[in-house]
C-alpha cells in the first residue's frame, strides 16, 4: 500500500512539474507575441502622426500658393473646403455602400435574383365588409 501511495505522489509531483513548464511555455510565447504586436502597434501610431503632419505641411504649402493669387482669407477658405472635400471622401470610402433605394416597379433584393413587390397604395380590405375607397 506505502508503495502504491509513493507512486501517486509521484504522479502528482509529475503533473505538477509538467502543468508549471506548460504555463511557463506558454507564457513566454505570449510575452513575445505581446511585444511584437505592441512594436507593430508603436510603428502604426508614428506613421499616423508624420502623415498628419504631412499633411498640415501640404494644407500650408496649398494655402500659401493660394495667398499669391488671392486674399488670405480667400487662400484660408478655399484650404479649407479642399480639406473638407477630401475628409469627406476618405469617409465615404471607409463606409459600406448603402443598399439601393427601390422603385416603383419593384426593387431586387440582395443577391440581385428576385424582385421584391411594390408596398400597395392603400391598405388592404378583406375581412372588414367595405369595398375598397368606401369611407365609413
Amino acid at each position: 500500500m506505502q508503495r502504491l501511495e509513493h507512486m501517486q505522489h509521484l504522479d502528482k509531483h509529475l503533473v505538477d512539474e509538467l502543468a508549471l513548464v506548460a504555463r511557463e511555455s506558454v507564457r513566454a510565447e505570449l510575452r513575445e507575441q505581446t511585444r511584437g504586436q505592441r512594436r507593430k502597434a508603436a510603428l502604426y501610431a508614428g506613421s499616423g502622426a508624420a502623415a498628419l503632419y504631412a499633411g498640415a505641411a501640404v494644407a500650408l504649402a496649398v494655402g500659401l500658393a493660394l495667398d499669391l493669387v488671392l486674399p488670405g482669407w480667400a487662400a484660408a477658405l478655399i484650404t479649407a473646403a479642399l480639406l473638407t472635400a477630401v475628409a469627406f471622401a476618405l469617409r465615404t470610402a471607409a463606409r459600406p455602400a448603402a443598399p439601393a433605394a427601390p422603385s416603383a416597379t419593384g426593387a431586387t433584393n440582395a443577391a440581385g435574383s428576385a424582385p421584391v413587390p411594390p408596398v400597395p397604395s392603400a391598405p388592404p380590405t378583406v375581412g372588414t365588409g367595405r369595398l375598397p375607397g368606401q369611407r365609413d
